[in-house]
């Protein structure tokens, strides 16, 4: 199969589906409620979509070591489903009963959360499998251990170079999780508590 196409199917075709996905799968989902006259319903759902995100940082715990318990590749499996199922909750929320411009811009910056996520996942992904193809190649070829490091130095340091995404991934995170803070706090100010 020619480089391209292997390319569009393997990386841009997933990286799109998930976020057309997830725009589709919230406008059918409001659709419906909007259908059964079930608005009320999408004024909730905020609530667990953000306890589903909150659940999905298990996996950055994890990993500063914050926390001891789960395995670290299935956590971060549970960090993609968990934090998409809360993003499709929050934007159901968000498309049925939003009124305020804090609330929209914690929508906006949890959509460039989710798109910078799945650009982390990609990338990583498939600069893992390019140095791990070069390495097996190289192998199959007879080369020494030494060999391998010193030809593959640069392919090495372009990925700690893309591991770094991380660095640009939490402020952004962080701003979402400030937003919509700001955006709880805001809504139990300003309830109708009658």
């Amino acid at each position: 199969m020619p480089q391209p196409a292997r390319l569009w199917r393997r990386e841009v075709l997933p990286f799109t589906g998930l976020f057309v996905g997830l725009a589709l799968l919230t406008l059918a989902l409001d659709g419906v409620l909007h259908a059964l006259d079930l608005l009320w319903v999408g004024r909730w759902l905020g609530i667990p979509g953000i306890l589903l995100i909150i659940a999905s940082t298990a996996y950055s715990l994890r990993k500063r070591k914050l926390i001891r318990r789960g395995h670290p590749a299935q956590l971060l499996r549970w960090h993609e489903v968990l934090a998409w199922f809360g993003s499709l909750l929050v934007l159901v929320h968000a498309g049925v009963h939003f009124n305020a411009i804090l609330g929209w811009l914690a929508v906006i910056a949890m959509l460039v959360t989710v798109a910078s996520g799945l650009t982390g996942k990609f990338l990583l992904d498939r600069s893992r499998r390019r140095i791990e193809a070069a390495r097996q190649r190289m192998r199959e070829q007879g080369l020494s251990a030494a060999d391998l490091e010193e030809r593959l130095y640069w392919d090495s340091l372009t990925f700690d170079a893309v591991k770094q995404w991380r660095v640009v991934h939490f402020p952004i995170t962080l701003a979402f999780a400030v937003l919509a803070t700001a955006h709880v706090v805001a809504t139990f100010l300003f309830w109708g508590w009658k």
